[in-house]
């Protein structure tokens, strides 16, 4: 199990960046109680179906006067091998004072008093684990997707699509647009099987239909082209951060053009790169015919 403690200065990007973990496979805890920390690891640890083996334990001077108990626990799990490390975000006090007052919050050790001196006590009761940490940074200058692309290059090593799910989603326009959908494509000036009585209750599964919708050529000019735009897409969604893609291709029906076309965009993507891919046809099935045998009696 490997285990990431997330601390560091109120206002620096905490709570961010456990979002981010999120994103990236990690099961996130915030502001466990410490005398609990120990016990829970623990329970993870000898658990092997734990919910996920990367967890992320957020901590802040929000624990109060248990906060230095912290530093006795970091060190029984590192004297017991515990594959344990300590993100530190910093921040610089005037960038702190004007998020603070952008946000209107209070700091939590300032009271009724000045936001710089609660950071200044901040700093104090955190020194011990600015010293134990692994990773610092200071997130004055940093944009949220570079606080992304930072964390990124930390933990999800060389899986740098690993953390975006793709669905590619077939629909017909007659039941409605997906309300999801992040990218959407017209299909409908393909050949329609739909005229066709013998491919009229196929699917674009069958091959019958696939080859009725490619031919001519136009299709798989369209192809071409869709997959040129999804092969540049892709990279700079996951740089801009983003998670969830989903890829709606639609025809009237969503029963022939549409399944063929993102029946082909799936097998495309599936041998570029290792992503969570899934594929998904809303409406092939609504309306077919189903035919009954009438039994004479």
């Amino acid at each position: 199990m490997e285990l990431v403690v997330v601390t560091g200065m109120s206002g620096a990007g905490k709570t961010a960046a456990l979002k981010m973990l999120e994103d990236m496979g990690f099961y996130c805890v915030d502001n466990l109680p410490i005398p609990l920390m120990s016990q829970f690891v623990s329970l993870l640890a000898s658990n092997p179906e734990r919910v996920s083996e990367r967890v992320a334990l957020g901590i802040d001077i929000r624990s109060g006067q248990e906060l230095p108990q912290f530093d006795g626990i970091l060190s029984g799990w590192r004297k017991e091998h515990v594959s344990c490390s300590v993100l530190f975000l910093d921040c610089s006090d005037e960038v702190l004072i004007k998020r603070y007052k952008e946000t209107r919050r209070s700091h939590p050790l300032a009271g009724t008093g000045r936001i710089d001196h609660g950071i200044v006590k901040e700093r104090e009761k955190l020194a011990f684990l600015k010293e134990e940490a692994d990773y610092i940074f200071d997130t004055s200058k940093l944009l949220t997707k570079d606080l992304r692309h930072e964390l990124e290059k930390l933990f999800l090593e060389n899986r740098s699509f690993d953390n975006l799910f793709v669905t590619v989603l077939s629909f017909g326009f007659k039941y409605g647009i997906p309300s999801d959908a992040d990218l959407v494509f017209d299909v409908r000036f393909l050949p329609n099987p739909f005229y066709v009585e013998q491919l009229k209750q196929m699917t674009g599964e069958e091959e019958a239909v696939r080859d009725y919708v490619m031919q001519g050529g136009t299709a798989m000019c369209f192809l071409e082209k869709l997959y040129d735009m999804i092969d540049f897409l892709i990279p700079n969604y996951v740089q801009e951060g983003k998670n969830q893609l989903v890829i709606a291709i639609g025809c009237t029906g969503g029963r022939h053009r549409s399944v063929t076309i993102a029946e082909a965009l799936y097998r495309h993507m599936r041998a570029l790169r290792p992503m969570g891919l899934k594929l998904e046809h809303r409406d092939k099935d609504i309306g077919r015919r189903i035919e009954v045998p009438v039994s004479g009696q």
